[in-house]
């Protein structure tokens, strides 16, 4: 088991526990959440990890569980990573203490989601990376939990090169970098090419490859938004079938920020250069790709 302590006081402290057994889990969560009880102007610690792992903590705390938050993972991790974000920051800006305080207990679902593709793991491991970019204004405490009987070696040896302290540490910025350098498949050779995103267009597409009109509106109206943010688009293609549609964006600008479309926004009134942000919350992966002409951004629904 590994479980890192805490840097300096004021910064987000982003921890990480590997564990195997349900008695080392305990051993790692218990010193964290009683951690969290002791800190002075912090609302009560919040744990979310599976049922199964929630009731050992609630025996382990006796008396105190009552004092801590305990939410099943499935109620937090509820879409992608950039849905995580989101989840994340709402959470914290509703519950947190003054400068974000709070202690965090948190095992995304590695036996769902998280797991079920490489290509779905590493949309993880970024989530895991830009954290530390995005929570660094906030003194937030996160103890990120990675069971190895559901996280397997190679999502632990990844996870360990996104959380400070683990001696695998890598600066989020090349961590994102090197997996956007891994290429996209190419396009199939009968996907649709519009002149420009068009709704229309993009919704009889989307409902001809499967989509319901309401999900067909929901995928046109991300894939406008995130154009609206690019710059100047020169080209869309569109293609997949159900639930797996794609479309693909061509900008003469560079994207050239691995945080782009992670920031969350700070009210409900999305300004037009927030569109990326909409995008990732409504598409199950949102792929961005720079090279010397400007980018590549493919946007797939489900």
């Amino acid at each position: 088991m590994t479980n890192q302590p805490a840097p300096a006081h004021g910064a987000f402290d982003h921890r990480m526990a590997v564990f195997g057994t349900d008695d080392a889990f305990v051993a790692a969560a218990l010193p964290f959440l009683t951690e969290g009880l002791g800190a002075p102007g912090e609302p009560p610690p919040v744990a979310i990890a599976a049922p199964g792992k929630l009731d050992l903590l609630r025996d382990a705390l006796g008396a105190d569980a009552k004092s801590v938050g305990l939410i099943p993972q499935t109620d937090w991790y509820t879409g992608n990573a950039a849905n995580a974000v989101a989840q994340g920051a709402g959470y914290l800006a509703a519950h947190a203490g003054p400068g974000g305080r709070i202690h965090l207990l948190m095992e995304p679902v590695w036996d769902g989601r998280a797991g079920r593709s490489p290509r779905e793991t590493a949309e993880w491991i970024r989530y895991e990376a830009l954290a530390n970019l995005l929570f660094a204004p906030l003194a937030t405490t996160a103890l990120c939990a990675y069971d190895t009987r559901t996280a397997g070696a190679a999502i632990v040896a990844a996870a360990r090169r996104a959380h400070p302290g683990t001696g695998a540490y890598v600066d989020p910025v090349t961590l994102a970098t090197e997996l956007d350098a891994v290429p996209l498949p190419e396009p199939p050779a009968d996907a649709q090419h519009l002149h420009h995103p068009d709704p229309d267009a993009l919704c009889a597409g989307a409902v001809a490859r499967g989509l319901s009109s309401p999900d067909a509106e929901l995928f046109a109206g991300a894939v406008l938004a995130a154009a609206a943010s690019l710059g100047p688009v020169t080209g869309a293609l569109l293609w997949g079938a159900a639930p797996a549609c794609v479309c693909e964006l061509r900008t003469t600008r560079r994207v050239a920020d691995p945080l782009a479309g992670f920031i969350p926004p700070p009210d409900a009134e999305l300004e037009p250069d927030q569109g990326l942000w909409f995008a990732r919350q409504v598409c199950a992966y949102v792929d961005v790709r720079d090279d010397a002409e400007g980018a590549t951004v493919r946007l797939q629904y489900g």
